[in-house]
């Protein structure tokens, strides 16, 4: 990161367990964008730092922390437990809001996989609490019955040949009233690995994000 930025490590407490995550923060954040990826080891992905550097360079502080405990994570079926997920998005946001350097910040969600589901369900709960939404190569499919409750401007980024994610991301957009987009990287894959796709998945969360931020 090019950018004055002051990294912390932090342990969220959510739920009744301690989560560890990762918090950058660059001189004056525009907001602050919390990460939520379905499996163990959230803070540590390579493709979630990457974007979160990215973001930081825009302005946004990041939280990268993990949604579930190493022993929750060796059974698959959290993975998929979406309340269980949107609980934790929701209580590591009120971790986060009682911070005196975050509490008056914007708020954004970045999901990926089934977090992308656990971070609308969380928007659907906290409302106008959550200033914008991103869901890359996520399952919003997962939150279909909260997603009529979302308020804040949601983004849903999905490869153009990751079909099956594709088309379930259109059938969940149905299901958006609050003010919404469909962006579709050409030639990438679910996982972003083409060259040049995560970064123009960089491109347009530092779009939207400091666009609503502000």
């Amino acid at each position: 990161m090019q950018v004055n930025t002051t990294e912390e490590d932090v342990l969220v407490t959510a739920s009744g367990v301690e989560l560890p995550g990762l918090l950058w923060r660059p001189a004056e954040p525009c907001g602050i964008v919390i990460f939520a990826h379905g499996s163990g080891s959230s803070r540590l992905s390579s493709r979630n730092q990457a974007v979160a550097r990215w973001l930081v360079e825009r302005g946004c502080a990041t939280l990268l922390f993990d949604l579930l405990t190493d022993e929750e994570a060796a059974d698959r079926r959290n993975v998929f437990d979406i309340p269980l997920l949107g609980e934790r998005v929701v209580e590591t946001t009120k971790w986060l809001k009682a911070r005196p350097d975050a509490e008056s910040m914007p708020i954004g969600y970045f999901g990926a996989s089934t977090g992308a589901a656990a971070a609308l369900v969380a928007a659907a709960e906290l409302r106008e609490q959550i200033a914008a939404v991103i869901s890359r190569g996520g399952r919003p499919d997962l939150a279909i019955p909260d997603l009529p409750r979302v308020t804040a401007p949601t983004l849903l980024i999905v490869g153009s040949r990751d079909d099956v994610v594709l088309d379930l991301n259109k059938k969940a957009q149905q299901h958006l009233s609050c003010d919404n987009s469909l962006v579709v990287v050409p030639g990438a894959t679910h996982l972003f690995e083409e060259p040049g796709t995560l970064e123009q998945v960089g491109q347009h969360a530092g779009d939207w994000f400091t666009t609503h931020f502000t």
